[in-house]
């Protein structure tokens, strides 16, 4: 049975060179040929970044691209080798697919997944997903977070200071109680069984985080399965909020 949420087009290995002006990466192909390609990340990419591992491009058909090639994934080698996700555009579109498959039991019941909805106090921040139903049940506002960083198996986020993460976790606590809050990390790699908030990386968005979590803002640190052929959902890592 084939469980993959998303199926990945047909993908070309090759190995980082390097990264370069954010935007940028430079691969070698295996046939020697040298590309440079789209990095679809903006972040720092803390422990993912290694050049000379092995990678995996996509190949556009569009004809006016500046790039063809977009870096999809990076193989980590130390240990036991795992695929890695490094475009950061697709955890949206899979949580959007997982959440019309009905993947996440904590949710409940729902009948309306409406993307990119203009919230907040200035309205000028928008929600990932606004969940609702048809009957009196409270709406929810599901935000998602891309993560990578990881400490053995423990996942964790931010992996640098993200003010706009932080202005995301006060956004969703003013939501509360009136509406339902969802803080959705999407660990885009599968060696990870726990999650805890990057107090290293941003110690005012940990802090945010377990203050939010106190009011009671949910949080779901989804676990998924990377590999050239596609990504699967593997279930709720453990969620670590201890100081």
């Amino acid at each position: 049975m084939d469980n993959y949420i998303y199926h990945y087009p047909t993908l070309y290995p090759g190995t980082l060179i390097r990264r370069y002006k954010r935007f940028f990466a430079e691969v070698e192909l295996e046939s020697g040929e040298i590309v440079t390609a789209h990095c679809p990340n903006t972040g720092p990419m803390t422990g993912v970044y290694i050049p000379g591992n092995p990678v995996m491009l996509s190949l556009s058909d569009n004809p006016n691209r500046k790039l063809p090639y977009t870096w999809e994934l990076i193989q980590l080698t130390d240990n036991q080798p795992t695929w890695v996700g490094v475009n950061t555009a697709l955890p949206n579109k899979i949580i959007k697919l997982a959440l019309e498959k009905y993947l996440f039991p904590e949710l409940g019941t729902y009948t309306n997944i409406r993307p990119e909805v203009v919230y907040g106090a200035d309205k000028k921040s928008r929600i990932d997903f606004l969940i609702s139903n048809t009957d009196s049940q409270k709406s929810i506002y599901l935000e998602v977070k891309n993560t990578t960083w990881t400490d053995k198996n423990l996942a964790l986020f931010p992996d640098t200071e993200t003010t706009r993460g932080q202005k995301h976790l006060r956004e969703l606590m003013a939501l509360l109680p009136k509406f339902r809050a969802v803080m959705l990390y999407f660990i885009n790699r599968e060696d990870c069984t726990e999650f805890a908030p990057g107090d290293r990386a941003d110690p005012k968005y940990g802090a945010l985080l377990r203050q939010a979590y106190q009011l009671g803002l949910e949080v779901l640190p989804c676990r998924f399965a990377i590999s050239p052929k596609g990504i699967r959902y593997l279930g709720l890592a453990t969620l670590k909020l201890g100081e």
